[in-house]
């Protein structure tokens, strides 16, 4: 059957076509976030004008500072439009009637990017245009440090540097002169010493977090800072002065430092014009080690001695002094700052000074009669750009090279110009097939259009067998949802998009992992918790996938981290409060949905998986504290363990005490059927005694307490009535659920979103965050609720909301943080570029979940021996059919 046919067939059976379930037009102006790029391999970011990309790591591959911008008659064309497909984003710029329009893609399953620009004349006279493209590839090659931070390559080295690399992405903007970038924002403290390891831009990790400006240091095991220590060294006349003349910091005390030696100083912010001076003494020969750092971020200044010699570090790179500093010397150094250039003097003559980014010396580009080859010093990456239309001419510029064309056209006459990158290692390997990059460019570029083509059939293909019974690229599939309500069936459906948009299938050996974010972190990172949030959907789609995927999660320390690194399988971040309860939720769907109860007797790390069940349910008893009652779970001060950025959602919750209840529930449904019955009926008293505790805490108005110790305060958030409608929906009164149901309803819909904290709490302008705090929501937030409206006993509720949540998906799919942005009118919301949030983000198949589970009670659990059905109807609604459970696995 060709792929047209299957799509009608799909149609016919309520599967809409690709290209209706997501990718409209969108202004730029109503663009905060923009688009990404996928590829089952990897991911990347367009930027701001009509070709470049950022972001690009296709692990083993990672590339830093962005692919080079598209120039009409010398000038860099801002994209007024975008346009994402799961393929690929058109970008677009018309003025003075010429239309300049941009189909960039990574090629599916392949490391190879394509661009297609064309140029179209819309006025009724001759015109002639110079279009020109710089091609950049700075590429690296490296099998370490694969963290939620991962590596990214720079001049002197493999580091992740968020701020630098947003701001180099920031001159991607068509202005007349290129915007500086060298100097981060904000006041930052200035430390003698050792440094604090770069990521985290507080003094303690305890702090909540905002995202405009704070990354926690979540990177693998396996990373390597090149500089832990302070320098054995002296320091003494520390002064930096404005360009007014103005004293913006003076310390001229001297500090004598040892290895573990930090010594706090002034917090001020750095900018251009300034003059940073001191002095400074080596007190060991051909030593390694800091003297001092400005704020703990990779784009912070720093200045340090390496096997001797003097460097300085800003935005990402470093730069060294030739001199080899002599041992009990003093030396004077000034670093003069500008937006645009950083030089370090010493002894009052010029030592260093740094370089713009595209003539980085890491990497070197060559030209040839038939493409552009650059190699990387550093690594054994390479890349090839290739052209379906010859160049009239190829110039070297730095550590790329710039392609021109001579573009004559007739009166609303277009032109199609194709660009072609490879990337890899040109190494021998054992497949047959492979072929070097510069021969791979060359194939595509000789065919784009076919390439193009091949690529969108690629993905139909894949989207058409996530709703296949026994198709040959998942080891599932998901329901066909016939829907009576339009505006659900395409929330349903962007819901499955997004999973098949986050899949990845080359990261891990071990199967197709779906990722939990970026492009911007975490090529190989996977959550725990937030594949919680479509669990039934993932047991359905990918069981064989997701119980690889069970083995590594629980093989590992869940009770210290929040995920961990597919590629190297080193576990990641801090503990989270939610790990029990997503890795218990987990475990019971995919088992309950495949039938596969031989999983609960394998063993998992130090102990099988039934006992590894049974350790999560029972996680609250460890977690009491008698300071708080001594009989719920107390999740401790610490708000990086729960919501990170609401500072007094700590201690006692309700909502994974809730999921608490709910654990021992089902744990006592699997002793039952282990032939435990004393210990079921144990567990279910238990569970009985935490629901009747927690009930106390439902206040009056819906809303929820949290128990500190000493004190106990409400709370507005949309978790708790998540969480607790889900799992005590059954333990609540009629007048509860209303009132439940009644605080959600007036303080936290909004729009065709919602807030995950109301805007009246009194924490809320502590916690503004658009994902978790009141300026919008986590994306998954909206079909936890539209859950939770269900079981309460509001499925109108639950339908009305799924309607809506399409709508607010910037012409794409959902991100981390969804904000809010028109209160008064229509209540717009969009996709928050808002610092270090991700444009992408697993957990917004929470909607296509709150179908399943929610809409038609799609509920596979240990307390039920029901078998589940294959076709569920609710008038009204819809229909599911081809629900695939309990096959092959059993």
């Amino acid at each position: 059957m060709s792929a047209a046919a299957d799509d009608s067939a799909n149609d016919a059976l309520g599967v809409p076509e690709l290209d209706e379930v997501a990718g409209e037009w969108m202004d730029a102006a109503d663009l905060a976030h923009l688009p990404s790029l996928r590829n089952q391999f990897g991911q990347g970011h367009v930027n701001y004008d009509l070709s470049s990309m950022s972001w690009l790591a296709a692990p083993p591959y990672t590339f830093g500072y962005h692919t080079g911008v598209l120039r009409l008659d010398g000038a860099v064309l801002p994209a007024q439009r975008f346009r994402w497909k799961p393929y690929g984003v058109l970008r677009e710029h018309t003025a003075d009637g010429l239309t300049v329009r941009t189909d960039t893609r990574m090629a599916l399953a392949q490391d190879l990017l394509l661009w297609q620009i064309e140029i179209a004349n819309d006025t009724d006279a001759p015109v002639e245009h110079t279009l020109s493209q710089d091609l950049f590839a700075m590429v690296a090659h490296t099998e370490t440090g694969w963290g939620w931070l991962y590596d990214v390559p720079w001049s002197a080295g493999n580091h992740h540097d968020f701020m630098s690399l947003e701001r180099i992405r920031e001159t991607t903007r068509a202005e007349r002169d290129e915007p500086p970038y060298l100097l981060g924002p904000g006041p930052r403290q200035l430390r003698l010493g050792r440094p604090r390891l770069p990521g985290i831009q507080r003094d303690a990790d305890t702090e909540i977090m905002s995202l405009a400006f704070e990354l926690p240091r979540h990177v693998s095991k396996d990373t390597v800072y090149p500089h832990r220590h302070a320098a054995r060294a002296a320091l003494r006349g520390i002064r930096c002065t404005g360009s007014d003349g103005r004293t913006v910091l003076d310390a001229p005390e001297q500090a004598v430092l040892e290895p573990e030696d930090e010594v706090a100083l002034g917090v001020f912010e750095l900018a251009a014009g300034q003059l940073f001076e001191l002095e400074f003494r080596s007190d060991a020969p051909d030593q390694t080690g800091i003297l001092l750092t400005h704020g703990n971020h990779p784009d912070s200044l720093q200045i340090g001695l390496a096997a001797g010699r003097l460097w300085f570090g800003i935005c990402g790179e470093q730069e060294y002094a030739e001199a080899v500093i002599e041992t009990g010397r003093w030396y004077r150094v000034s670093i003069t700052l500008d937006d645009r250039w950083v030089g370090l003097s010493l002894d009052g003559v010029p030592a260093a000074a740094t370089g713009h980014w595209s003539n980085s010396p890491r990497w070197k580009a060559l030209a040839t009669d038939s493409g552009v080859g650059i190699t990387d010093s550093r690594s054994p990456a390479r890349a090839d750009y290739a052209f379906d239309t010859p160049p009239d001419l190829v110039e070297d510029i730095g550590s790329g090279a710039r392609a021109l064309w001579t573009v004559t056209l007739e009166p609303h006459q277009s032109r199609r110009i194709g660009i072609v990158c490879a990337y890899g290692t040109d190494a021998p390997t054992a497949d047959a097939d492979a072929v070097d990059t510069a021969t791979a460019a060359a194939r595509a570029a000789a065919d784009l259009p076919n390439a193009l083509a091949q690529d969108e059939r690629g993905h139909r293909e894949l989207w058409q067998a996530m709703f296949t019974p026994g198709n040959p690229h998942f080891s599932g599939h998901l329901p066909v949802f016939q829907s009576e309500d339009p505006g659900v069936a395409k929330s349903y459906y962007m819901g499955a998009l997004l999973a098949l948009y986050m899949r990845n299938t080359r990261i891990s050996d071990a199967g197709p992992i779906f990722l939990t974010g970026g492009p911007r972190l975490g090529p190989t990172t996977t959550y725990f918790w937030d594949h919680t949030e479509w669990s039934r959907a993932y047991a359905l789609l990918e069981p064989v996938g997701l119980r690889s995927w069970l083995h590594r999660s629980l093989s590992g320390p869940y009770d210290e981290s929040f995920g961990f690194d597919a590629r190297n399988g080193g576990p990641l971040g801090n503990e989270y409060s939610a790990s029990h309860y997503s890795l218990f939720r987990l475990v019971e769907h995919y088992v309950c949905v495949t039938g596969d109860r031989a999983f609960l007797d394998e063993q998992a790390g130090d102990r099988t998986v039934f006992a590894h069940l049974e350790h999560l349910a029972n996680g609250w008893r460890a977690r009491r504290a008698e300071a708080t009652g001594g009989i719920l779970a107390d999740l401790g001060e610490d708000p990086w363990r729960l919501l990170e950025c609401v500072p007094n959602y700590v201690n006692v919750v309700a909502s994974f005490n809730a999921a608490y209840v709910g654990m021992m529930r089902s744990l006592a449904g699997l002793l039952r059927s282990a032939g435990r019955e004393a210990e079921a009926r144990t567990a279910e008293a238990e569970a009985a005694g935490l629901a009747k505790e927690l009930l106390t805490m439902l206040l009056p108005d819906g809303r929820w307490q949290i128990r500190h110790p000493g004190l106990d305060e409400s709370i507005g958030h949309v978790l708790d009535f998540g969480l607790a409608g889900s799992y005590l929906h059954a333990d609540l009164s009629e007048s509860q659920r209303a009132d439940m149901v009644g605080f959600v309803s007036e303080k936290l819909l909004a729009g065709s979103w919602m807030r995950a904290l109301a805007l009246d709490d009194p924490a809320a302008p502590l916690a503004n965050r658009p994902d978790h705090g009141s300026a919008g929501a986590f994306c998954a937030w909206p079909g936890v609720t539209a859950h939770a409206f269900a079981r309460l006993g509001r499925p109108d509720l639950a339908r009305q909301l799924l309607s809506r949540l399409h709508a607010a998906a910037s012409g794409g799919l959902w991100g981390q943080a969804m904000e809010v942005i028109d209160t008064e009118g229509d209540g717009r919301v969009r996709v928050a570029e808002d610092g270090v949030s991700n444009r992408d983000s697993i957990a917004g198949v929470a909607a296509t979940e709150a179908v399943l589970s929610g809409l038609f009670g799609f509920d596979p659990s240990f307390r039920s021996a029901a078998p589940l059905p294959e076709r569920i109807d609710v008038p009204g609604t819809g229909t599911l059919t081809g629900l695939n459970v309990g096959r092959g696995l059993g």
